[in-house]
């Protein structure tokens, strides 16, 4: 059975600018229980994605019960009852109306749409017959018959699908078999000798009734993430993703044709939901000192190895909240909504001492591509390197995500390393506790722990070369400013990695100082859009 396709349909106002906020579409919904999809609508608002389903509601009229609808037809000579059924009982699913032809009885009357599950065939229930059972019911109810039925929300998509769709085999018992097999032509005869009658006038008042979607779940989009991986697995679901809110409250697996209408309206959600996020963080700055304030803060998905043997095969992703806020890059479970949550981060580490590093995905003769494997759910990842060579691999689900962070982690640290000026280390160095220090305006100085002496001072400029055995041990060579000659410092430290890290974070804030656009240059990220 070839795999149903979504009918898919957008009407957005957009902009160049980022000031998308609504959206309208049909897409498929999942479930992952029956392993079905449902037809759906989205609306996109600037605060909440609405996912409605159709259904057919009474607009005029006295109706008797709801959403179930008695319609009585009268069998023509010529087209029988004029429309047609797919799936049954041995399918587990209902008997369901698949197509009503144009100007036959079926139509006529008004009350019969597509999707419409069959209850009852002259009062005989047929909610657990087999297919053929009710196209026998039908076939054998005589000249009226009085059909009960009632409009399903959450019809697989499969049952609605065209006449002209290819079942699993042209052998007639095989197709038969199948949910897909349309029973029009057993129960209407040649549609094509058909003649149409004259339609019956209604009653003024009978009930009239009309498909129209209605809102089904209505998901606020503050705080809300976006998951595109399957659940236990590194894999991303192919052209689709589910939106998950602060609440929990969750979308499912929505489904779309291509690559492009997913993007599309992944795009337009992550739009929606940063701007909510950038108005909340203006919003907690205006309460907070300078030093505390929130640079940037989101949903990512952290990618954990399950084994040390195979960390690159083998790993479980699990959502994650990050900020950067005031001197500290904070990990949270959930995002810290009150001011006491902030309190609760799992893991927090000290700006200026982490690395942010974008991940290449395949580097060839100096170009930088997209990763062929659009399933991979760590395409857009990046790696935040800690203190004692530790390490933790992000990822997010757009390009334009991966360099928003990039550009907050430079800023945020830039700032920090500002305000901070100078950051001192314990070392060692021939025997001796010696304090060294990292100041934004002088460089590098080195002193006695007991009597604060200097014992050697450079400046960022001068320092020309360094390496270090991956431990506690790193040499920095620098030019003396008179002689010309390299000279050769030895230290110790405890957690080396942190202060690799921090003379990166204040070189780095220095020479963008001086030459901002040097920064720019060197973004990978920028480089890759």
């Amino acid at each position: 059975m070839g795999k149903p396709k979504a009918i898919f349909r957008t009407d957005a106002i957009e902009c160049r600018t980022v000031q998308l906020h609504t959206k309208t579409g049909l897409a498929l919904l999942y479930d992952e229980l029956s392993s079905n999809t449902y037809d759906v609508r989205l609306k996109l608002t600037k605060e909440h994605l609405i996912i409605q389903k159709q259904d057919v509601v009474c607009v005029s009229g006295t109706e008797s019960h709801l959403n179930h609808r008695t319609v009585v037809l009268r069998r023509q000579a010529s087209g029988g009852l004029g429309l047609s059924i797919k799936g049954g009982a041995e399918h587990k699913v209902p008997v369901v109306i698949s197509k009503i032809f144009k100007d036959q009885v079926g139509n006529q009357a008004a009350k019969l749409f597509i999707g419409d599950a069959v209850l009852q065939v002259n009062g005989i229930n047929v909610e657990k017959c087999t297919h053929e059972e009710v196209v026998h019911l039908l076939r054998t109810a005589g000249q009226e018959v009085t059909i009960a039925v009632r409009y399903l929300r959450e019809a697989p998509a499969f049952l609605k699908l065209p006449l002209d769709s290819p079942g699993p085999s042209s052998d007639q018992s095989s197709r038969a078999s199948s949910p897909l097999f349309d029973s029009g032509l057993h129960l209407n005869g040649n549609s094509s000798n058909t003649a149409p009658s004259s339609p019956s006038s209604p009653s003024t008042n009978e009930p009239k009734y009309e498909k129209r979607w209605l809102d089904a779940v209505s998901l606020p989009l503050f705080m809300a993430r976006i998951s595109r991986g399957k659940a236990g697995g590194h894999k991303s679901r192919s052209n689709s993703f589910e939106v998950v809110a602060l609440d929990g409250v969750c979308t499912h697996a929505l489904q779309f044709c291509t690559a492009g209408e997913s993007t599309d309206w992944l795009q337009a959600i992550s739009t929606n939901i940063n701007q909510l996020t950038q108005e909340s963080i203006k919003t907690v700055d205006k309460y907070c000192s300078p030093d505390d304030q929130i640079v940037h803060m989101g949903w990512v998905c952290e990618q954990t190895p399950d084994t040390d043997t195979e960390p690159h095969r083998h790993v479980t992703p699990s959502s994650k909240f990050l900020a950067l806020r005031g001197s500290a890059l904070l990990i949270f479970r959930t995002p810290p909504v009150l001011e006491s949550d902030w309190a609760q981060a799992e893991a927090t580490f000290h700006l200026c001492e982490v690395l942010f590093k974008v991940q290449k995905l395949w580097l060839s003769e100096d170009c930088w591509f997209e990763s062929r494997d659009q399933s991979d759910s760590s395409l857009f990842s990046f790696n935040v390197l800690l203190g004692h060579g530790r390490s933790r691999c992000f990822s997010v689900n757009l390009r334009s995500e991966l360099l928003r962070w990039e550009k907050a982690f430079q800023r945020a640290v830039f700032t920090q390393v500002h305000r901070d000026r100078s950051r001192s280390y314990m070392c060692s160095s021939g025997g001796k506790i010696l304090n060294f220090s990292v100041d934004f305006d002088s460089g590098f100085c080195c002193s006695d722990s007991i009597t604060k002496q200097t014992i050697w001072k450079y400046k960022f400029s001068q320092l020309k070369g360094s390496s270090d055995d991956g431990k506690t041990r790193v040499k920095l060579l620098f030019q003396n400013s008179d002689s010309k000659q390299i000279e050769m410092k030895e230290l110790e430290f405890s957690n080396l990695t942190a202060v690799l890290h921090c003379i990166h974070s204040f070189i780095a804030a220095k020479v963008a100082t001086v030459d901002p656009v040097f920064i720019n240059n060197h973004s990978l990220t920028q480089k890759y859009i």
